[in-house]
């Protein structure tokens, strides 16, 4: 899903911003090439990682764990830099504080399964 996102963000149409509000048009148009890194490390790592989980690795909880901080990052400009809130609400922060609480039992999940040695 989150690859899904990222794709659909980086390859969005002129018309498709054309067609956004200009609250929402600036949201997309001023996003910083580093926050678009790190939504790219995000999300690739995460896959990543939860491919070398499937795998039964213990390299995905380090994985887990580089990509949440990318992830966190991410979320620190699109909650309190950007100006989402002013444009979609205080309700927008709620499905990034979901994917935070998500990363957060990647990791806790990976490091669980290294410990009952699940993971090799």
């Amino acid at each position: 899903m989150g690859v899904m996102a990222f794709v659909m963000q980086v390859t969005m149409s002129d018309e498709a911003l054309q067609a956004m509000s200009d609250g929402e048009r600036s949201l997309y148009t001023s996003v910083p090439s580093w926050t678009v890194l790190c939504f790219a490390v995000a999300v690739f790592g995460d896959t990543l990682a939860s491919i070398l989980l499937l795998l039964r690795k213990k390299l995905a909880t380090m994985v887990f764990i580089v990509s949440f901080v990318f992830t966190l990052t991410q979320m620190i400009y699109t909650i309190f830099i950007s100006n989402l809130v002013a444009v979609r609400g205080v309700g927008a922060t709620v499905f990034p504080m979901v994917i935070l609480v998500a990363g957060i039992l990647l990791i806790w999940f990976s490091r669980m399964s290294t410990a009952k040695g699940w993971l090799k």
